[in-house]
């Protein structure tokens, strides 16, 4: 429930209401749209909504697209699609674009140059930086810094103008090259950049920078407050000297929490991308990626992701999350909701010599033993089955109860059956099994009382569905991609098992009649879903839970 919703954060807004600071309660997520929604995404998405809702306030999704260079319609596309799948809503407070305000961000920087506060500045990049100092050496100001107030207004009218070329100046706030805070070392807040946008097209050839676009975006919106990642919690003054030197109509609060960091993936945009573009993964929709739009491919829920995000905790102190609660918190759900289905992996041939070959029966099986409601399934039975490979052995080893020679098992929901007779290839393998049933064992116990260990599922080879089935494992070797080894690289991490994937896996017909995006058990295999690809089947998670018995402890 939203309302339960509690941490550092709704304690900073509950005393700001106590104090009326604040009324209604006002949040956004401004994503740059320059690639593909993560899961870190998703607990800042989760921050902003749930506090929102939790008091009855509004949330805006607001695109931070200031950035001509690396931003496209599709990731704009994609945010919105992957905001309304994670929440299951539109955003109450709206949707808004950066770009919007430029006109408005353009009049406050006119307003801080007539006010003596920001000027036009020459220096490249190299001498800003040179000029800039050090953490233990103030910085020097620049030779433009003197500059008269209209010689500045007619400079940055030029600038708007197209006048000057890309990057040979810059506007920059005038606030104190000796600040132990290296961002209000007269940070730039203007640049030149000519590139086409894509909302604005090729109206506007300067772009105010993020520092300062940001708070006056905030301030029109009325958010009151700015929730972001720990690392602008340096940049807050910043945030706060425009937020006061501005004609704004309304004055936002910033506030920081960490970020989320969580084992053996990458959630910097920049790498993802380069995983992208070389190949090394299908695309940001491969389920191996942390992207929001490859975990709904591979069958995670909304809810599972929201959970996994309360469970890893809000807080200002970054930590590293186990990827095994993210794996814990689906398998919880899918535990309880998703159907029950018999596939076989690797096929093993099993003929059941004494059942007749024209015959063909059903057996009663429950959708879902933990749900009632969820009914049951007729699934077929012939004298020809398909059994798992990894289910039989010739030599068993020790505490091993499913089939081997002369031994006996239970085929899931049907009969007791017996092997016979091993059939080998010309390689020596094993290629068929062959075997007796207990024809009175259909629905219940051996008549004499015997005990029998071992159930293994089956197929029935007459009806079965052909399928590919895809098994994910980590992307990368390396637990901590944030503290890659020196004298390495990220990409030296990638996991070469991290993508298994097996043809000729043999499903029971009633998968085929479910929809794409459907999610199962496969009995005794693990959780997948349906994939969009006609006979692709991703494994969501696998069904054992180690990491449930290391939560308890």
């Amino acid at each position: 429930m939203m309302e339960d919703v509690s941490n550092f954060l709704t304690e900073i807004i509950d005393e700001d209401i106590a104090a009326g600071l604040a009324e209604q309660i006002h949040t956004r997520f401004p994503p740059e749209p320059n690639g593909y929604l993560h899961i870190g995404s998703a607990k800042a998405i989760y921050i902003n909504w749930s506090i929102a809702k939790k008091y009855g306030g509004k949330f805006n999704l607001r695109y931070d697209d200031t950035n001509p260079v690396k931003e496209d319609t599709e990731y704009v596309d994609s945010i919105w699609e992957d905001i309304k799948w994670l929440t299951g809503e539109e955003p109450n407070g709206g949707v808004y674009y950066g770009s919007d305000y430029f006109e408005k961000c353009y009049e406050c920087a006119v307003a801080l140059i007539q006010a003596g506060k920001a000027y036009v500045c020459d220096l490249t990049q190299e001498e800003m930086r040179a000029y800039r100092g050090t953490l233990t050496e103030p910085g020097k100001d620049s030779p433009c810094r003197s500059r008269p107030v209209e010689e500045n207004l007619r400079l940055f009218q030029e600038m708007r103008e197209g006048k000057y070329p890309d990057g040979s100046m810059t506007l920059r706030a005038k606030i104190d090259m000796a600040s132990p805070n290296m961002n209000l070392r007269d940070p730039a807040i203007y640049r030149i950049v000519r590139a086409h946008h894509h909302r604005q097209g090729d109206k506007w050839c300067i772009y105010p920078l993020y520092d300062f676009a940001h708070p006056i975006q905030d301030a029109l919106e009325g958010i009151t407050h700015s929730l972001c990642s720990i690392e602008f919690e340096n940049h807050r003054p910043l945030y706060e000297w425009v937020v006061e030197n501005c004609p704004l109509p309304h004055r936002p609060k910033q506030r920081e929490f960490a970020r989320l960091n969580v084992t053996n993936t990458v959630m910097s945009k920049r790498y993802l991308r380069e995983l992208v573009e070389t190949g090394r993964v299908e695309g940001w929709d491969d389920p191996r990626m942390p992207t929001l739009c490859a975990l709904r491919r591979r069958g995670y829920t909304p809810a599972a992701i929201l959970e996994f995000v309360r469970r890893a905790g809000i807080a200002k102190a970054n930590s590293l999350v186990d990827i095994r609660l993210l794996e814990h918190c689906i398998r919880e759900e899918l535990n309880e909701t998703a159907l029950r289905r018999m596939a076989v992996t690797e096929p093993l041939k099993m003929v059941i010599t004494n059942y007749p070959a024209h015959l063909e029966e059903t057996f009663e099986v429950p959708n879902n033993p933990r749900d009632e409601a969820a009914g049951v399934r007729q699934v077929p039975f012939t004298r020809e089955l398909y059994i798992e490979k990894s289910d039989f052995a010739v030599v068993p080893p020790p505490k091993f109860q499913r089939l081997k020679p002369d031994g006996e098992v239970r085929l899931m929901g049907s009969y007791i059956v017996k092997c016979n007779e091993v059939v080998t290839d010309a390689n020596g393998e094993v290629a068929e099994v062959r075997c007796t049933a207990d024809l009175d064992t259909g629905n219940g116990m051996p008549k004499d009382g015997r005990k029998v260990k071992g159930t293994i599922h089956w197929v029935s080879a007459a009806h079965a569905v052909d399928a590919d089935l895809y098994l994910y494992d980590n992307l990368f070797t390396l637990e901590n991609t944030n503290d890659v080894p020196e004298g390495t690289n990220y990409l030296d991490y990638l996991n070469p098992d991290s993508l298994k994937h097996l043809t000729g896996c043999k499903l029971e017909p009633s998968v085929a009649d479910v929809p794409e995006g459907t999610r199962m058990q496969f009995v005794r295999m693990g959780y997948y879903i349906k994939d969009r690809e006609p006979g692709r089947y991703n494994r969501i998670v696998t069904l054992k839970d180690g990491f449930a018995k290391t939560l308890q402890k």
